[in-house]
C-alpha cells in the first residue's frame, strides 16, 4: 500500500432538500487527482475484478470477483483473503450477454452469512448462493440459466432477498432460507435496450429501487400492503451505463456508479445529477458502492481500462 501524503476536502453540493455532501479523503502518491483514499489495489492478472461489495462490522469488505468465481475479504489495510471459489461450469456453458461465468451482487446479514449471485448459463449453478461463516458455498435457489442475476438486496426485517436480472428484465424475490424464486416485478422499465437492463438494486424506505444500465434510469417500485410490486416510478434519467448505487443520509439522495464513463454521480431526489468523482480520482469502471456512516466505498472492476481494479474510500457527511 502506498503512503498517503496529503489530505483534501471536497464539497459536494446537493439540493436544498438533500443538503450538502462533504467529501474528505487522502491522495495516494500513485494518482495525481485529489479526493481519493485507496483501500486496495487489486491483482488484475489474478482475476481480481470486484463486481459488488458488502461491508463488514469494524471495517473491511467482502466482494465478488466477477469472472474468477471467487468471494474475497478485503481488509482496511488492503489485504485480500479468498473466502470461496465456486465450481467451474460444465463445458459448453455460455453466460447470457457476458459469455464468461459471472459473480454479481453480494449482501451480508448480521451473523456474517453471505448471499451472492452466480450466473453461468447452466441450470445446475445459476442462482442465489449462501456462504455461512466457516462453511462451504451452496446454492439455495435456482434461477433461469438464460438470465443474468446481477444486483442483490436483502430486506433483513422480512427475511427476503430481491434480485435484479439484467437479461430477463425481472426482479425476483427469494426467502432468506432459499426455495423457489417469485417473479416479483417484470415491466418494460426493467428491460435491456441492447445489452443489460435491471442492474443495481436496493431496499429503501418501503420500496425496491433498481437501476437500468442501458436506459440510464433509476426506478422506484413501491412494496404494497400485500407485498406486491406497485407502479414503477422513474426517479432519474440520463445516467446511461449506471451500474450499482447507494443511498446517503435518510432521504432519497444517492451516489451512482457510472461504469463505462469512470464516474460516480450524486443524484438528487429531483433526479438532477452531477459527476462528483472521475477517472482522475482513481476510478476505473466503478461497479458498486456501499455507504456506512461517514464513509463511502467504491469498487472498480477495470473492465474496459484493464489497468487497476481497486477499492476506494471517501469520507462523507450525508445530507438529511
Amino acid at each position: 500500500m502506498p503512503k498517503f501524503l496529503t489530505k483534501t476536502h471536497t464539497g459536494l453540493l446537493a439540493s436544498a432538500v438533500a443538503a450538502a455532501l462533504a467529501v474528505t479523503a487522502t491522495t495516494a502518491t500513485a494518482i495525481p487527482g485529489p479526493g481519493v483514499h485507496f483501500v486496495a489495489h487489486l491483482d488484475i492478472a489474478g482475476g481480481q475484478r470486484p463486481e459488488n461489495i458488502a461491508l463488514e462490522p469494524g471495517g473491511g469488505a467482502v466482494v465478488t470477483f466477477a469472472y474468477s468465481r471467487q468471494i474475497a475479504r478485503i481488509s482496511l489495510t488492503g489485504e485480500v483473503h479468498i473466502l470461496a471459489t465456486l465450481p467451474e461450469p460444465p463445458a459448453g456453458s455460455t453466460t447470457p450477454a457476458l459469455s464468461s461465468p459471472f459473480l454479481g451482487g453480494i449482501v451480508r446479514t448480521h451473523d456474517g452469512t453471505l448471499y451472492f449471485l452466480n450466473a453461468t448459463g447452466s441450470n445446475d449453478l445459476t442462482g442465489l448462493w449462501r456462504l455461512r461463516p466457516g462453511g462451504a458455498p451452496q446454492r439455495i435457489a435456482a434461477l433461469p440459466a438464460d438470465g443474468l442475476p446481477n444486483g442483490l438486496a436483502i430486506d433483513q426485517h422480512e427475511r427476503r432477498l430481491y434480485i435484479a436480472d439484467s437479461v430477463l428484465g425481472t426482479v425476483w424475490r427469494v426467502p432468506a432460507g432459499g426455495g423457489t424464486p417469485t417473479r416479483w416485478a417484470t415491466t418494460p422499465e426493467l428491460a435491456a435496450d441492447g445489452f443489460l437492463g435491471a442492474n443495481g438494486i436496493k431496499i429503501h424506505r418501503g420500496a425496491v429501487w433498481v437501476s437500468n444500465l442501458d436506459k440510464g434510469t433509476v426506478l422506484r417500485i413501491p412494496v404494497t400492503r400485500h407485498d406486491k410490486a406497485g407502479p414503477v416510478q422513474t426517479r432519474a434519467t440520463g445516467l446511461v451505463n449506471i451500474d450499482d448505487f447507494a443511498f446517503i443520509g435518510h432521504g432519497d439522495t444517492l451516489l451512482a456508479a457510472i461504469n463505462a464513463d469512470n464516474e460516480v454521480a450524486l443524484v438528487e431526489p429531483s433526479g438532477r445529477h452531477k459527476a462528483m468523482l472521475t477517472g482522475a480520482d482513481g476510478l476505473e469502471n466503478p461497479t458498486s458502492l456501499a455507504v456506512r456512516g461517514t464513509t463511502a466505498y467504491i469498487a472498480s472492476g477495470a473492465y474496459f481500462t484493464n489497468n487497476d481494479p481497486n477499492l476506494l474510500a471517501v469520507r462523507i457527511t450525508p445530507g438529511k
